[in-house]
């Protein structure tokens, strides 16, 4: 069994807790193949919003995994998670699905309250996320209110200054929201740390998406 993960940010953190997660949800025996290009994301922070170019890289990485013959895909980036959407009726068709790792965690942010606080260190990743949240709480028949949690400044710190970033922030929205999310899977190594600061449910990426990838495998009939 062979899985394809496709990165646009990579973070050491990320690539950890998403190998992680995939071993724990697959198996130890799952082959991992990692397709990345930093400059998608680089290219959708500076331009504000995913460009025509971004997509059709991003598109292009897929099509090279379905190529190498993985049998499922999984977007890593919130940012670009509505391109994957975007490709569904493809994935459908070659019989190659692609998941997106922050789909699953949006539909537990909405079982988990109303009011849903959505952190962030970028603005191109907080929208598409929001988006993701309103669609998916639609979909389940729920309305939701949504509280920003936008950490400008704190992409790219190290560990440790990053968390006091994530701490300081999670306390000024704490008594707003009855769930807090994640937009960015790398800062799931935050996810206890902020449950402890504020009493709330946490939720981050990796866990859910790997689950979601190993249902996918499940309805292809490789993982029972």
């Amino acid at each position: 069994m062979k899985v394809g993960l496709i990165y646009t940010s990579t973070t050491p953190e990320l690539i950890e807790i998403v190998e992680n997660e995939i071993k724990e949800a697959l198996g130890e025996e799952v082959k991992m193949v990692s397709y990345k290009d930093p400059s998608i994301l680089a290219e959708v922070r500076e331009e504000g919003y995913v460009t025509a170019q971004a997509a059709a890289r991003l598109i292009s990485m897929y099509m090279e995994a379905v190529k190498e013959g993985v049998d499922a895909i999984i977007n890593l980036c919130s940012s670009v998670g509505e391109v994957a959407d975007s490709v569904q009726d493809v994935a459908k068709y070659i019989g190659v699905p692609i998941v997106r790792v922050d789909e699953e965690m949006c539909r537990e942010a909405v079982r988990q309250g109303k009011r849903i606080g959505v952190m962030a260190t970028l603005p191109t990743t907080l929208d598409p996320t929001k988006n993701t949240i309103k669609r998916v709480a639609r979909e389940m028949g729920k309305q939701v209110e949504l509280i920003d949690g936008l950490i400008d400044g704190a992409f790219g710190l190290d560990q440790d200054e990053f968390q006091s970033c994530m701490l300081q922030k999670a306390g000024e929205i704490e008594k707003k929201v009855d769930v807090i999310l994640f937009a960015q899977g790398s800062m799931a190594y935050c996810e206890n740390v902020i449950f402890q600061a504020c009493g709330k449910p946490v939720v981050s990426s990796p866990r859910f998406g790997a689950v979601a990838l190993k249902y996918a495998l499940t309805v292809k009939g490789l993982v029972k």
